[in-house]
């Protein structure tokens, strides 16, 4: 399907106008909270830490219509958290500990190229490494998936599937489980939906392996 690049704002590949864009944002925005600007250059506070896919089709900021300072981001593709990750890791080491954030969403979307490239048997390169954790829960999940005859609808079950799995993985750290013991941390799935841009809240069924990784100071 071919895209009309009418709608988009930036079409002429001139990077000079997206300074242009910029000012004219900044403009706008300070206009609407003249406090705003001045405020971040002190500090920041957001209560939210998002978790979300690269994919240029699922801005945070602009999909829960938020201002610049209320979430706290980490972006890669597919949104994973694999154990071992140290920049996710740092991230919310980081949001939890020092920002000390009351909510963390994990969001998927609908259309995601890394679940669709998972779930295919095509060589893609490097990417195939960082795919792996992904194929993971492919073959965690293998009968559920076979069971779908519809590809697109086995896609978004990958989909929510990975959501779940990747907030298992966060909540199997310790820093995680204890701000979630002593204050109150919430965690949420999300699914984005590119075809309409809704998000909806994903259930997440408890961990069957939680005991094995819950961990106590």
């Amino acid at each position: 399907m071919s895209i009309d690049s009418s709608i988009f704002g930036f079409t002429d590949n001139d990077i000079n106008s997206l300074l242009t864009r910029n000012k004219n944002w900044a403009q706008r925005t300070s206009a609407l909270r003249p406090g705003l600007f001045p405020s971040l250059a002190n500090s920041q506070h957001p209560q939210i830490l998002w978790i979300g896919c690269s994919d240029s089709r699922v801005p945070e900021t602009t999909v829960l219509n938020l201002m610049p300072g209320e979430i706290f981001t980490h972006r890669n593709i597919a949104n994973l958290l694999p154990s071992g990750d140290l920049s996710s890791l740092s991230v919310i080491q980081y949001a939890v500990e020092i920002l000390k954030v009351k909510h963390v969403i994990v969001c998927g979307h609908y259309g995601c190229g890394g679940v669709m490239a998972a779930l295919g048997d095509k060589k893609h390169g490097i990417v195939d490494h960082w795919l792996q954790h992904l194929r993971d829960v492919r073959a965690a999940n293998k009968a559920e998936l076979a069971a779908i005859s519809d590809p697109a609808k086995r896609v978004e079950r990958l989909v929510e599937l990975n959501v779940i799995a990747q907030i298992n993985n966060l909540k199997r750290h310790a820093n995680v489980q204890e701000a979630i013991r002593d204050r109150g941390l919430e965690v949420h799935g999300f699914v984005y939906d590119v075809s309409n841009g809704l998000c909806e809240v994903l259930e997440v069924p408890k961990d069957p392996e939680e005991a094995e990784y819950n961990l106590r100071t």
